[in-house]
């Protein structure tokens, strides 16, 4: 899942950054209300963490933005200021969550991963493509009854792949959704992690579930014996 921290505290967020990747998540970071804006509305986040005292353009400005343009994606404030008219204003805007500075990682943890649950769009707890299933809440995945070890990264082109099965995903795509937002590599690092995949998903199953369209992308179907 890849989140978007907005917070000026570049200590605060660069260590916030570092142990939601550790957790398996995909994060970027802004740290003024303008760019935060920005990537929030350029691109898919699976929830945002947002400060609401922010140079440009604040917490609060961001959520009436963003809900007018009919994004719904998961709010939770980060912020101290923790008087209960402040939480109430964030919520009455459209946060879904609050949380007052300072705080615990692990709580924040847990709530972010309780958000992630109950708000969003009605996505199925667990993908399923033919006998392979994926769990997005437990970061795990089967082959039928036999659990697959997937890196973070790995995991994260396979959910999104998952995520759009019997669609046609560019190589581009699939960096947007999975790697940082500053990546400058070359594209075809997809092309490696999709390898990486195969011989994880589908080469010890002797089945093929992976479609390579030249020049275009890639597809996820039901598998075929390979």
């Amino acid at each position: 899942m890849r989140l978007l921290i907005v917070e000026d505290e570049v200590r605060l967020a660069s260590a916030l950054q570092r142990g939601l990747i550790g957790e398996g998540f995909t994060v970027d970071v802004a740290h003024t209300g303008p760019d935060g804006l920005h990537a929030a509305q350029e691109i898919s986040y699976d929830a945002v963490i947002l400060d609401i005292m922010l140079p440009g353009l604040s917490g609060y400005r961001i959520i009436e933005r963003l809900r007018a343009g009919q994004n719904w994606v998961p709010i939770l404030m980060l912020t101290a200021k923790d008087g209960e008219y402040d939480e109430a204003d964030a919520l009455d805007l459209g946060a879904d969550d609050y949380l007052t500075k300072p705080f615990s990682f692990v709580v924040l943890l847990a709530r972010l991963r309780n958000l992630l649950r109950r708000v969003g769009d009605a996505r199925p707890s667990v993908l399923q493509v033919g006998t392979l299933r994926l769990d997005p809440a437990r970061h795990r995945v089967h082959r039928s009854d036999t659990e697959i070890t997937l890196t973070p990264r790995e995991f994260g082109v396979l959910e999104h792949l998952m995520r759009h099965a019997g669609e046609v995903v560019t190589k581009t795509d699939i960096l947007r959704a999975v790697w940082d937002a500053h990546y400058e590599g070359e594209v075809n690092v997809v092309e490696v992690y999709v390898g990486y995949l195969r011989r994880k998903i589908d080469t010890p199953f002797g089945t093929s579930s992976i479609e390579t369209l030249r020049g275009v992308g890639y597809r996820m179907a039901d598998p075929t014996p390979a």
